[in-house]
């Protein structure tokens, strides 16, 4: 089973949060909080989604519904979709979205 580590920075002016895996692989989220953020459409051009593979339909199940508890919109799923994939949508911050997939 995979692990990470979750630390979190909280140093002016950004934000930043990393999320550090057992192959020594990184993930940062910075957040600047004094840049516009102008409204997105859902089918936009650039940066569409990201995706993360938890392993398993019941955890995609599992993590749906957290976040759905937590307050974020879900916006697909979870289902199979067309080409075969079981997963979820959520919309995350700044209108992000994001796919959680086994």
């Amino acid at each position: 089973m995979k692990t990470y580590s979750y630390i979190t920075l909280r140093e002016k002016p950004e934000l930043r949060d990393f999320l550090s895996f057992e192959d020594g692989a990184r993930l940062e989220i910075m957040n600047k909080p004094k840049m516009p953020d102008l409204p997105k459409e859902p089918a936009r051009t650039g940066y569409a989604h990201i995706a993360f593979s938890v392993g398993s339909k019941a955890k995609v199940d599992e993590l749906t519904r957290r976040l759905l508890d937590d307050g974020f919109e879900v916006i697909s799923g979870p289902r199979t979709t067309g080409d075969g994939y079981y997963e979820s949508c959520i919309v995350a911050v700044e209108q992000n979205q994001i796919e959680i997939t086994v």
